[in-house]
């Protein structure tokens, strides 16, 4: 028998030592990069296992104006939640949530034993009333939770329905502001975590874990809801009053190219959105509209002229027998047998299609269109809203002088309503093109601090001050003197422009359909406030611009400059009277008076008389005030103290 040496065997323990060592070493690295690297991984997927998360939905920032008003909210709208493991006797939970939630008992039945970590009852438990809530929740049922939750509310209705838009059921916004800003309003989901075995049952001892949700952020808007609901206030009186095919309006700071004002009809009530066509809530027509402009489409081609040098208002003229011939082809006036002999100022006041193609001719279509081009139309304006259009102008090699001709007066051509009102704005403001938008201010949903401010973006100037000085002017005539009377407000100097337009179907103009419009602004030596109005098809009423659109956008404008603030003034060019205009008298100062002396007076106004006295004390409107002949002053009759 061989002996084995003592050396060897020492060599054996050491080795074998060694070895133990270092395998007892690689486990105490382990367990430590475990314990100190992985830990928390491996801790965070154990609760994984044996969690589960209710929902607590964030609530989604509120939209508002300008001013601060509310314009979309949220309101308390729990939900039911079940977690089928739970449940100990389906049959009973799924019968009595039926009953309660007037739902189908095997639909209930299905949901509660569904082979998942947590169910929600959809819809019949979903976003419900606080008290349908409550019910839920004295039914004391293991395994059914309520959620916290919310739906969006807005507050006014219809009101600046297409610009706001809605949420789902989710939350998500779908149309409008809402899908647009979606992920700055939506936030972050919270949660009610609590541990449970591999059965579903509650681990005991254990306390639950509340992560909470994060807000979305507070929108403040350029919108004006002064100027909103004059706006909506005229579309409701035309509506009923034309009963049209369907209207826009759009109010805008011209010198930022914030959006005071924005809506259109047919509208919707955007917490009922179901219950009307996708083709209404889709259609935000003030962005998505493409149409023949018709004459306020003129304004390009003055803007034009006046820039390239080729037209003097006052000194040039035009002989109008009532068409131009072009191509062979005879242009027509609106005027039968023309407007004779003009200015280029009076061509502009009576909308003169063919001395806007003479225009047009000496401007040439490299010219012009070039104008067209850098007054953005063609392309988006990049207001913040989806779905915006283009329009669609004629290619340049395409364009002969017939089609020269009928864009110089704007027919041929298709172009949106905001891009009117951003180009007109850059004509009358100094040259100044702005991209419109809506999104003023982020504001923090705890604080309601200021996170971040839009500031105007500037896309180029198109024009001189000098061009826009005199673009003012010929405009302002218009509504003085021209087309545009009926958007004339006293004391306050509006300038504009009318359109009329005849509506195309299969490659034919349609008879007696036309979309009437109206652009004005004030005041026109220092503008404030552009207005735009189109009425589709207006019925039982002569369809053109000045007829219809253009005392609809008087009215925004007086109420509208009022609640600016922008105080009247004397200096404005008188309104020349044409039948049946009714001329203007000054309110008579009837303070002091007695009955018998106001009626030897013979002023032509009606009195509304309250009072026991003997002489006037109180009258309105106050004297100096220009009105219409034979308006009512209401007086009020008081003895003086002795």
């Amino acid at each position: 028998m061989k002996r084995v040496s003592n050396v060897t065997v020492r060599k054996r323990l050491i080795f074998a030592l060694s070895a133990g060592l270092v395998v007892f070493l690689v486990m105490i690295v382990r367990l430590g990069f475990v314990q100190l690297v992985m830990g928390n991984e491996i801790t965070s997927k154990a609760e994984d296992s044996w969690s589960r998360n209710i929902p607590f939905e964030a609530k989604r920032g509120e939209i508002l104006d300008r001013n601060g008003v509310p314009l979309a909210t949220n309101i308390s709208a729990p939900s039911v939640l079940v977690v089928p493991r739970q449940i100990s006797d389906p049959a009973e939970t799924a019968a009595k949530l039926a009953d309660v939630l007037g739902m189908d008992g095997k639909k209930a039945y299905d949901l509660v034993t569904k082979n998942e970590s947590s169910v929600r009852i959809n819809p019949e438990g979903r976003k419900m009333s606080n008290e349908l809530a409550a019910q839920v929740r004295d039914l004391n049922l293991d395994g059914v939770y309520i959620a916290e939750d919310n739906k969006r509310h807005y507050p006014f209705g219809q009101y600046l329905s297409h610009v706001l838009g809605f949420a789902g059921i989710d939350n998500q916004g779908l149309t409008g502001l809402e899908a647009f800003y979606d992920d700055q309003l939506s936030g972050e989901k919270g949660y009610v975590s609590f541990y449970s075995t591999a059965k579903g049952t509650r681990m005991p001892n254990i306390a639950d874990e509340y992560t909470a949700p994060v807000n979305g952020q507070h929108l403040k808007l350029t919108v004006d809801t002064r100027i909103q609901t004059i706006i909506e206030r005229e579309l409701d009186i035309a509506e009923a009053t034309y009963n049209p095919d369907g209207m826009i309006a759009i109010a805008m700071d011209p010198n930022t190219g914030e959006i005071l004002g924005m809506s259109s009809r047919p509208d919707f009530d955007p917490e009922r959105f179901r219950e009307v066509p996708p083709e209404i809530y889709n259609q935000n027509k003030p962005i998505w509209s493409q149409y023949e402009p018709g004459s306020t489409f003129k304004i390009i081609t003055l803007a034009a002229a006046l820039e390239e040098g080729i037209v003097d208002l006052d000194h040039d003229t035009f002989h109008d027998p009532g068409y131009i011939e072009v191509a062979g082809r005879k242009v027509r006036c609106w005027k039968k047998g023309g407007h004779g002999s003009q200015t280029y100022l009076e061509v502009v006041q009576n909308s003169c299609n063919p001395g806007f193609v003479a225009l047009g001719e000496k401007l040439g279509k490299e010219t012009l269109f070039s104008y067209i081009d850098h007054f953005g139309f063609g392309s988006k304006t990049g207001i913040d809203l989806q779905g915006e259009g283009t329009g669609i102008l004629f290619d340049l090699d395409a364009v002969g002088p017939l089609e020269l001709a009928t864009t110089s007066f704007g027919q041929g051509v298709s172009v949106t309503p905001i891009q009117q009102v951003a180009a007109v704005s850059a004509a009358i403001n100094g040259g100044k093109l702005y991209q419109p938008y809506l999104a003023l201010e982020w504001l923090d949903p705890e604080t309601g601090e200021v996170i971040s401010r839009t500031t105007p973006t500037l896309k180029q100037n198109v024009i001189s001050e000098e061009t826009s000085a005199e673009i003012r002017r010929a405009l302002e005539h218009v509504v003085a003197k021209g087309s545009g009377r009926g958007a004339y407000v006293d004391g306050y100097r509006i300038g504009g422009k009318t359109g009329t337009a005849q509506k195309a179907k299969d490659g034919r103009y349609l008879e007696n359909n036309h979309i009437v419009s109206f652009i004005g602004f004030a005041p026109a030596d220092n503008p404030q406030l552009v207005v735009y109005v189109a009425v589709d098809n207006p019925k039982e009423v002569m369809q053109f611009g000045g007829v219809v659109a253009a005392p609809i956008v008087g009215n925004i404008m007086e109420d509208g400059l009022r609640a600016l603030g922008v105080e009247k003034r004397e200096d404005q060019i008188e309104k020349e009277l044409v039948w049946p205009d009714e001329p203007l008298v000054e309110t008579p100062d009837l303070i002091g008076l007695t009955m018998k002396e106001i009626n030897q007076a013979y002023y032509d106004l009606k009195l509304e008389v309250s009072g026991d006295g003997k002489e006037v004390v109180v009258q309105s409107p106050e004297p100096g005030v220009r009105v219409k002949a034979g308006s009512t002053i209401r007086i009020y009759l008081d003895d003086k103290p002795e």
